[in-house]
């Protein structure tokens, strides 16, 4: 079953990762759901700042926020992560390719072993 890409959206998904405070939040995110201020600890951002970087997520679809009483824990969307995964996976065959060439020509490159020396 083939999938089909969003092009837009996955223009903004990479619009969104290719900064690396919003690629730390992801990978925070992957652990678990967390609030603005745990997201914001480890960085020397004021939360204005991490709130505009959750903004960008939230709209490239990466993040969902929830409404629990007095806080807004933030999620990883896991489903936009995915469309990434499948555009990066029609490159594949491209790629063993050309590490099966390269592996190919570091063997030639490799002197021959004498008979009886260990591999």
């Amino acid at each position: 079953m083939a999938t089909t890409i969003d092009e837009d959206r996955l223009s903004e998904t990479f619009s969104a990762l290719a900064n690396s405070t919003r690629r730390a939040i992801v990978a925070r995110l992957a652990e678990g759901e967390a609030t603005v201020n745990e997201l914001a600890e480890p960085f020397a951002l004021t939360l204005p700042a991490i709130s505009k970087h959750l903004k960008v997520l939230e709209r490239a679809g990466l993040i969902r926020r929830a409404q629990r009483a007095q806080y807004r824990p933030c999620a990883l969307n896991a489903a936009a992560l995915e469309q990434v995964s499948s555009w990066a996976e029609q490159y594949r065959p491209v790629w063993e390719g050309r590490f099966d060439r390269l592996n190919d020509y570091l063997d030639q490159l490799r002197p021959e072993r004498k008979t009886g020396e260990q591999q």
